[in-house]
């Protein structure tokens, strides 16, 4: 993968791994003071999305191609998607208190707790929204730079916009780099038509401001 796209992949990551580590700990917290009798359905709901989400994502940090990966981000984004709490006003609740499984607490820092998990729930949803739009993108982006199979391949092999794909394991030597010539645009397999001699149809340059790239044409026989 480039550079960019791997280092926005793992901040994506660090950024779920967080927000998710931020619920599941607010989550166990009710667990404690809650379970097994008092709002059982919402405290396991809140410690099994950030759970599953955080072990889904290790699992595709090791082994992930974008027909695992777009899946993945589709169903945890369902998941996160959660408004129960929204319409409740916390500074209204003064003396109020709702009873534990040894006690009681106030309502009002339960429904603080709640705005929390709420807010970073809704953060972990926009970010999967993003993801899940960016990597259809880049797929796009590939096919139609001659990878028609890049789904079936790791996700490493994705460039960033703008940038060619299938880097993967390999040294940037040199200026420039070319696409593959037995492909023709949109990743179709170049007819008779074309002159297998000839330039490629893209050329990407790297230099101090990124990468940049260049339909270089074709020349017909």
């Amino acid at each position: 993968m480039t550079v960019r796209f791997a280092s926005y992949r793992i901040a994506f990551y660090v950024a779920v791994f967080l927000l998710s580590g931020t619920v599941l700990g607010l989550a166990a917290h009710f667990a404690n003071i809650f379970l097994p009798h008092l709002h059982a359905d919402f405290t396991i709901f809140a410690l099994i999305i950030p759970s599953l989400t955080i072990f889904a994502l290790l699992l595709s940090l090791q082994f992930s191609q974008p027909r695992t990966e777009a899946p993945m981000y589709f169903v945890i984004w369902a998941l996160w998607h959660s408004d129960i709490i929204s319409f409740v006003q916390c500074d209204t609740l003064t003396t109020e208190t709702m009873p534990t499984k040894n006690g009681s607490i106030r309502q009002r820092d339960y429904c603080y707790e709640m705005k929390v998990i709420e807010a970073f729930s809704w953060m972990i949803f926009v970010l999967f929204s993003f993801a899940f739009c960016i990597l259809l993108s880049l797929v796009s982006q590939a096919q139609r730079f001659g990878r028609p199979h890049i789904w079936w391949e790791p996700i490493q092999e994705l460039g960033w916009f703008h940038e060619m794909p299938g880097y993967y394991n390999q040294p940037h030597q040199g200026m420039y780099a070319t696409y593959p010539q037995q492909y023709g645009y949109q990743g179709y397999p170049m007819s008779q038509g074309y002159m297998q001699g000839a330039q490629p149809l893209y050329q990407i340059q790297q230099g101090m401001n990124g990468t940049t790239v260049t339909q270089v044409p074709v020349v017909n026989v």
